[in-house]
């Protein structure tokens, strides 16, 4: 068995396909099959499946790709620790990020991270589902909210604040609510997990959930503020994305004695990438960047 051969393996399942896979390692499609089919030999399992539509990991290959993963970062690490340049922060970085999180506030913070290490290459992913971080390849996801236990490294980076609030126009129809019962009454704009669990408010020092109801529920932020800006109801949001909103009038807060908890800021990566240097660097630039 040869790294070379492990780099070849990894690279076929980020790719997903020989053809791509070749390309990126500017190699030929029928040296990467060859390789491939060696190193089955070699190891006398099947790792991969292969047909004319797709390629597919076996549940052996999976095993592997993590063990071969790992060997590639410490491969990494060691010769990044004896180079000449060993100061300078070198390599690749994959990272998923929430969208709405990612565009109004990450996106300026990661250019700047980018100014400060022009040896690094990121690859940024912005969606609201939560990646298979291992499995998909990634070394880092920034997530809001509480974790799922797992076997990720969480790292807290920051809390992020909500309110609630509506546009003028709802409010002059609709009335302002002054307890969080008057919400029961009101039409209200709910992100995924609370269209499910409902709004969770504190009041006298006691928690208290609430099953309202409205129009409309999404997993992004950014449509619940528009919603509410065209005066469909009421939404509970982070400050990040209805601060334009709150500053120019479009929206105004209502209960602001009745705050919702407060969200978590937190990184999660896979064990083997805590010894990163690159992923120790821009946690820690965020983490002062975001206090």
């Amino acid at each position: 068995m040869q790294i070379e051969d492990l780099r070849i393996f990894i690279t076929v399942i980020k790719a997903g396909n020989f053809t791509a896979a070749a390309e990126q390692l500017l190699l030929s499609k029928q040296y990467v099959s060859r390789r491939m089919a060696a190193l089955e030999a070699s190891l006398g399992v099947r790792l991969l499946i292969r047909n004319t539509r797709k390629l597919s990991v076996t549940e052996s290959g999976q095993v592997f790709s993590q063990h071969a993963q790992k060997i590639l970062d410490d491969i990494q690490e060691a010769e990044q620790a004896v180079s000449e340049r060993r100061l300078e922060l070198q390599g690749s970085f994959r990272i998923s990020i929430p969208m709405s999180f990612g565009m109004s506030f990450l996106s300026p913070l990661i250019a700047e991270f980018l100014r400060q290490h022009p040896s690094v290459q990121f690859q940024v992913e912005l969606g609201d589902r939560y990646v298979d971080v291992i499995g998909e390849g990634f070394d880092i996801a920034i997530r809001i909210g509480s974790l799922a236990d797992s076997t990720l490294i969480a790292r807290r980076l920051s809390v992020l604040n909500r309110v609630i609030c509506g546009s003028p126009d709802y409010l002059q129809r609709a009335g302002t609510p002054r307890v969080p019962e008057d919400l029961l009454r009101h039409a209200c704009l709910r992100y995924g997990r609370e269209g499910q669990n409902g709004w969770e408010l504190t009041q006298d020092g006691k928690r208290k959930l609430l099953d309202v109801q409205g129009p409309i529920v999404s997993n992004n932020g950014e449509i619940l503020k528009d919603a509410a800006v065209a005066g469909l109801g009421l939404v509970l949001l982070p400050e990040f994305i209805i601060e334009s909103a709150l500053n120019n009038g479009m929206l105004v807060t209502v209960l602001e004695d009745f705050n919702p908890e407060p969200l978590t800021l937190s990184a999660v990566y896979p064990q083997h990438r805590q010894r990163s240097e690159v992923n120790k660097a821009f946690l820690d630039f965020l983490q002062q960047r975001l206090i």
